[in-house]
């Protein structure tokens, strides 16, 4: 299992990451809100243990921005807040369990187990469709008519949220904000991206699909060329 913990607490962090290590999984860590969301989009995991107070951003933010953007990967809490308000607030935006601090590694262990077992082998959270493109999202590939792609980080960002909210509009501040959080970098890198994506998806073909939806943003649609 690959697992993403995300904790800014270094004793507590180091002691779930030895035990998950000591029991054969994969683990990689955030220290702060943004390297979360970070991290969540541009690889794949089984598990995201999430703590709430996180430094940047706080986790509830990471949470409902990655439903936002479509990563569907199991969301555990983590939170010294017990309140019933904060718990609900928790599955408001996306989470699907929590476990309050302190708590016993062993059932945590048991919580992360649970969470993998009931998205294990669901097809539909690991591959996104539309018309004749596929996007697995477990692997960073694209598929059309049998050729496969291998999207960089940037590029599986912007047409997972794509293909997530197809055929609506996504806008410009939605795909900046998946790609940069609050550091959009200068210049029109976006259209940078959209330009290589198009390039790899739609231009060897005889009808694209990633249509400029002019001074908003864009959207997947059947288009003729290559979607401008």
């Amino acid at each position: 299992m690959k697992i993403l913990l995300a904790e800014d607490h270094a004793d507590i962090a180091g002691v779930i990451f030895d035990y998950f290590e000591l029991l054969g999984h994969t683990m990689d860590h955030a220290v702060s809100g943004t390297q979360a969301l970070s991290l969540a989009t541009e690889q794949h995991y089984d598990v995201i243990i999430l703590d709430i107070m996180l430094p940047k951003m706080d986790g509830m933010t990471v949470c409902r921005k990655l439903r936002e953007t479509g990563v569907d990967i199991p969301v555990l809490m983590l939170t010294a807040m017990g309140e019933r308000d904060d718990i609900l607030s928790g599955f408001d935006n996306g989470a699907d369990d929590y476990l309050v601090k302190p708590f016993d590694l062993k059932i945590l262990e048991a919580r992360v187990n649970a969470l993998h077992r009931r998205n294990e082998g669901s097809v539909s959270a690991k591959l996104l469709t539309f018309d004749e493109l596929s996007l697995d999202t477990s692997t960073n590939t694209a598929t059309r008519r049998g050729c496969q792609f291998v999207l960089n980080p940037s590029m599986y960002i912007v047409l997972r949220l794509l293909m997530s909210k197809a055929p609506k509009i996504v806008t410009k501040e939605e795909l900046s904000a998946a790609l940069w959080g609050d550091d959009e970098p200068e210049g029109n890198v976006l259209r940078s991206h959209v330009y290589q994506l198009r390039n790899l998806i739609d231009k060897p073909f005889e009808f694209g699909y990633i249509k400029t939806v002019p001074k908003v943003g864009y959207q997947l649609v059947r288009t003729q060329g290559e979607g401008e």
